[in-house]
């Protein structure tokens, strides 16, 4: 997949995923946001990859192409940034009903960053 259409990608799973969040919290639209978290938390660290190549630099993970991103000062070193890449983690890997909850209940404080990445890497 080119740059461009990573980051076009990127930016409609952002929509998507903020459209769903503004919907009222039942069991399917929880489940619904934290499949939309998933994909738009995996478009954001290839779309942070392929713009990091395109500087020359190599990241291999999400964890490597944040800090490179912080490092530029593409994105403000917050710690929510770590909480996401956690709970991408945890809600790819496990599954139970008090996990999704948690999880659910901090999907909100992740749009802005997906936001803010977004404008940095399209500027």
């Amino acid at each position: 997949m080119k740059k461009e259409e990573i980051f076009h990608s990127f930016a409609r799973s952002i929509e998507r995923f903020s459209e769903i969040l503004g919907e009222p919290k039942t069991v399917a639209n929880r489940d619904s946001a934290i499949k939309r978290f998933e994909l738009t938390f995996e478009l954001a660290w290839k779309s942070a990859k392929a713009y990091l190549a395109d500087k020359g630099m190599v990241c291999r993970s999400p964890r490597d192409c944040l800090a490179e991103m912080f490092r530029l000062g593409l994105v403000a070193d917050d710690p929510c940034w770590l909480l996401m890449i956690d709970d991408r983690n945890l809600s790819v890997h496990t599954y139970n009903e008090k996990l999704a909850d948690d999880i659910y209940g901090r999907l909100k404080n992740y749009l802005p960053l997906f936001g803010a990445l977004n404008l940095s890497l399209t500027k």
